[in-house]
Formats: C-alpha cells, sequence, structure tokens
C-alpha cells in the first residue's frame, strides 16, 4: 500500500476506531473502576514528580529505603509508566547481587500489585488481560490523535478539503450528500478528494 492509501485506510476505519475506543474505555475493570480511568497514568506521574521533591526518608520505611537503594543501584534508566518499570526492574534483577536480587524482587512485586489493584481483583482477565486492553486504548488513541491533528493543520490550509473529509469519513456521509453539501457536482467532488488525501498525507508524515 502507498501513502495515500494507508491513509485513507485510515480515515475509512476511523468511525470503527472510535467505536472501539468508546467500548474499551466503558469495560469494567473492578468494582466501580473503568478501563479508561486506569489507562490514565497523569496523575500517578504527577505524584511521582512531587514525591521526588521531598527527601524518601519522609515517605519511606527503613525497608523500602533498602529497595530505592538497591534500584538506584541497578537500574541505568528509569522509564515512565508502571508497566516499562516492571519490564525494566524484571530486567536487571537478574544481573544483581544476591542481596539486590532479593530487594528488587521485592519491588517487582509491589509494581505488581499496583497493576493488579488498577486492574481490580475481580476481573476475569486478570491483570495481564487489562493491560492488554490499555495497550489496545491507547494505541487507538495515538492512532485518532493523529488524524484528527492532521485534519486541524488542513482545516487550516484548505478548509474544503478538510470539510470533504470530515463529511465523508468521520461522519460517514455519502459521496452525494457531500458534493451537494459543498455545492459541487460529482467529478469536482473526485478531484478535491484526490488532492484533500495527497495533502492529509503530506501532514501526517510531517
Amino acid at each position: 500500500m502507498n501513502k495515500e492509501e494507508i491513509v485513507l485506510d485510515l480515515l475509512s476505519s476511523y468511525r470503527r476506531l472510535t467505536a472501539r475506543m468508546k467500548q474499551l474505555e466503558k469495560t469494567s475493570v473492578g468494582p466501580g473502576i473503568r478501563l479508561s480511568a486506569v489507562s490514565e497514568d497523569d496523575k500517578l506521574q504527577e505524584l511521582h514528580r512531587e514525591l521526588r521533591k521531598l527527601s524518601s526518608c519522609m515517605y519511606l520505611d527503613e525497608r523500602e529505603l533498602q529497595i530505592e537503594s538497591a534500584a538506584h543501584a541497578n537500574l541505568t534508566k528509569y522509564p515512565l509508566g508502571t508497566r516499562a518499570q516492571l519490564k525494566e526492574v524484571k530486567r536487571v534483577r537478574e544481573s544483581a547481587s544476591p542481596e539486590d536480587e532479593q530487594l528488587l524482587k521485592e519491588l517487582e512485586s509491589k509494581i505488581k500489585k499496583v497493576l493488579e489493584a488498577r486492574a481490580g481483583s475481580s476481573s476475569s482477565e486478570g491483570y495481564r488481560g487489562v493491560l492488554d486492553k490499555i495497550s489496545e486504548l491507547q494505541d487507538l488513541e495515538r492512532r485518532k490523535r493523529e488524524i484528527d491533528e492532521a485534519l486541524e493543520a488542513l482545516e487550516e490550509f484548505e478548509p474544503q478539503y478538510a470539510q470533504l473529509l470530515k463529511l465523508r469519513y468521520i461522519e460517514g456521509k455519502q459521496a452525494e450528500f457531500v458534493a451537494s453539501e459543498l455545492g459541487i457536482v460529482d467529478r469536482t467532488f473526485r478531484r478535491w478528494k484526490q488532492k484533500a488525501v495527497q495533502e492529509l498525507v503530506r501532514f501526517m508524515s510531517a
């Protein structure tokens, strides 16, 4: 597939994409908890940033301070996101000293408990199944954002092209309706659509 075909495929799948996002967002992963809330790490990351301003001895006990020390001694990078952190801890634990390995094992267990709490203990899929759905939701959100941002840029450049694509693909209107709405004939509609897709490709490739 060339770039224009890929963009057309993305546009054609836009409504299905948003429908799947809504379905995933409403998925229950525990008592009163929806997947949309679980997938957002913003508040947790903000808490991490606030805690980093304090001395760790103010909010960690002695054992937790030992775990923190082992983590600093072995981790070479500190990824954002709980899942990425768990993966990194697992990776470095294998090459750590026996004492640090035990401490990192405890850290790994604590991270897993956080993930399990987010997933909800009553979830029939378990936290791994929920994580798969979170990854799918975040991927769909990224794809939707790419399309939305490209269409916004196109609207600034050629408003009629953006309107054509939105009516045809985002709202799912028939070609005849779109042409009538824009006040153009079918031949002009087909020419505009080709040019609109070409311009959208440029914005999505930028």
